[in-house]
């Protein structure tokens, strides 16, 4: 045993001298287990995978930088993950699981915006607190989400929402071009006309194909008005928390809430037993301000069937749209990135609701009762720390349902709610496992009263590792093409990770990390120590 140990241990050894042999040879700055700062580097944002351990995590400079690394990773035989921010809530951005290669952007930060055709050139080094400031300073600006510590390169790779998304669509809506690193280490801008596949594919399934190192995206004015509002309700009986989702479904489907206004609800617990923390927020964008947001919510909560707010209107904002930028990320300390990012241990689900017909919910009202049910009783008596959010993604004249289908790889474009379903255990040392029953028996008791061919989906960006049907659920009737083209672009499947795009081999064998191809006898070597 002790001989054995020797063994393993010299092997380890020597694997490491050779990559990190080749990594001084690249010129490219990298730490390896045993670095000072190795540590840090490799920590997940969900401590849940803390015992992901990458191989080595490799900082570029430049699109040449990451080309280097590709052919790294290929000569080792070690797969290969891009991190933009590191928010994935399955530790992709470290591999997924361990022994990776990891190629971390955050050296890469450029954002320009051309003044005439107002088309933004952003490194996917930048955070959305980067963009949203840097888009700012030429009175421009991108949908996109609230946390301003979220990489733009995951954020838009899978969908990109945020409040203006109703209004300007989701982040890869607005790319007009991609500049990227193929497996093979070919660097290339893939746009409509040429690399076209790809450049279908990179919007909404971009890990699984290249390495992005800048996006170039069409922007928008900053708007003559922003302002966040919200409405509380401390202690909201189940049964009126079912009838407003049952009605902002309907009322978003038939009435003309202008893209102008973005919404969604925010679960929590209350103080007794049967019922719920409940909250109506968003992003109100048009011209008219104030007035016009009251004039569009009093009928809106009329729908609702709320009782009157425990907080009343609350209006926050100066005006500006950088404010109201300011204000969503208040939470997570503001715009600024500089700081150290937080970190959780925590479980994820969700679940993309499709528009129905006018008239009727998409969500039935068994479906919306049952879930409420299920919060004001099994969530009430948690020891679990969790939020939903509800978001309002469609409607009538949502810009995100207003694309084909077809022209990108994002699947779920018939969506009117997308929900997030958030369960933590702090930093306890033991993740429980009422956490996955939990959110589990939740969506039970959603998709349990919905007919069995319901086809609703689920959103990458807040990735499951446990999903079912994960490849219908994210990626719709898209899959086979991509697929396809995974055969053709990474044969050797070395972008690989939980969740992403499998090639036909792994995907009949199932363990999504299978490479056929002949290697040599230290990458063999690599393999066989990072697969105990």
């Amino acid at each position: 045993m002790l001989c054995f140990a020797l063994w393993v241990g010299l092997l380890f050894a020597s694997v490491l001298g050779d990559l990190r042999s080749d990594l001084n040879q690249a010129g490219v700055s990298a730490l390896l287990p045993g670095d000072n700062g190795y540590d840090e580097a490799a920590k997940a944002y969900n401590t849940r995978f803390s015992q992901v351990q990458p191989a080595a995590v490799a900082y570029p400079k430049s699109s040449e930088d990451v080309s280097k690394l590709m052919t790294i990773g290929s000569n080792n035989n070690l797969p290969v993950s891009a991190r933009s921010g590191g928010h994935s809530y399955i530790a992709n951005g470290l591999g997924g699981k361990s022994g990776a290669l990891i190629i971390d952007m955050s050296n890469m930060k450029n954002i320009n915006v051309d003044s005439s055709s107002h088309i933004a050139t952003i490194e996917t080094g930048n955070r959305l607190g980067n963009v949203a400031l840097g888009l700012n300073n030429a009175g421009r600006a991108l949908p996109h989400g609230t946390c301003p510590y979220v990489g733009i390169g995951g954020h838009m790779a899978y969908g990109g929402f945020g409040f203006t998304s109703r209004m300007w669509g989701l982040t890869l809506d607005t790319v007009q071009a991609v500049n990227a690193v193929l497996p093979n280490g070919t660097i290339i801008r893939a746009t409509s006309d040429t690399y076209s596949d790809l450049f279908w594919a990179f919007r909404g399934a971009a890990p699984s194909f290249g390495i992005i190192t800048s996006i170039e995206a069409n922007t928008f004015s900053t708007p003559t008005s922003s302002l966040i509002f919200s409405y509380e309700w401390y202690n909201l009986p189940a049964n009126a928390a079912s009838t407003a989702l049952l009605n902002l479904q309907r009322y978003a489907q038939d009435q003309s809430l202008p893209a102008e206004i973005g919404a969604e609800i925010v679960l929590g617990k209350a103080s007794s037993q049967g019922n719920l923390y409940f909250s109506l927020s968003g992003g109100y964008y048009g011209s008219d301000g104030r007035s016009g947001l009251e004039q569009l919510l009093n009928p809106l909560l009329q729908a609702l069937q709320l009782p009157n707010s425990d907080s009343g209107l609350t209006v926050k904002g100066n005006g500006t749209y950088i404010d109201s930028v300011r204000i969503l990320a208040a939470e997570d300390g503001g715009l600024d990135t500089s700081g150290p990012d937080t970190t959780d241990r925590f479980y994820a689900k969700s679940i993309m609701i499709p528009q129905g017909q006018e008239g009727v919910a998409s969500l039935n009202s068994q479906a919306c009762n049952g879930f409420m049910e299920y919060l004001g009783g099994v969530g009430q008596s948690s020891a679990l720390d969790w939020f939903i959010e509800i978001e309002l993604f469609g409607g009538k004249s949502s810009k995100i349902n207003e694309v084909d289908v077809g022209s990108t790889a994002f699947g779920r474009r018939d969506t009117l709610l997308t929900m997030q379903l958030y369960a933590s255990a702090g930093e306890a040392s033991n993740f429980p496992e009422d956490a996955f029953t939990f959110l589990d028996g939740l969506v039970q008791t959603m998709t349990s009263a919905m007919p069995n061919d319901w086809n609703y989906g689920a959103y990458a960006n807040y990735i499951d590792e446990r999903q079912d049907n994960w490849q219908q659920r994210y990626f719709g009737t898209h899959y086979q093409r991509l697929q396809t083209l995974k055969a053709q672009v990474d044969p050797r499947n070395s972008l690989v990770f939980p969740r992403g795009v499998e090639t036909t081999s792994t995907s009949s064998s199932g363990s999504g990390s299978t490479n056929d191809q002949p290697r040599s006898d230290n990458a063999a070597r690599s393999q066989m120590w990072w697969r105990r």
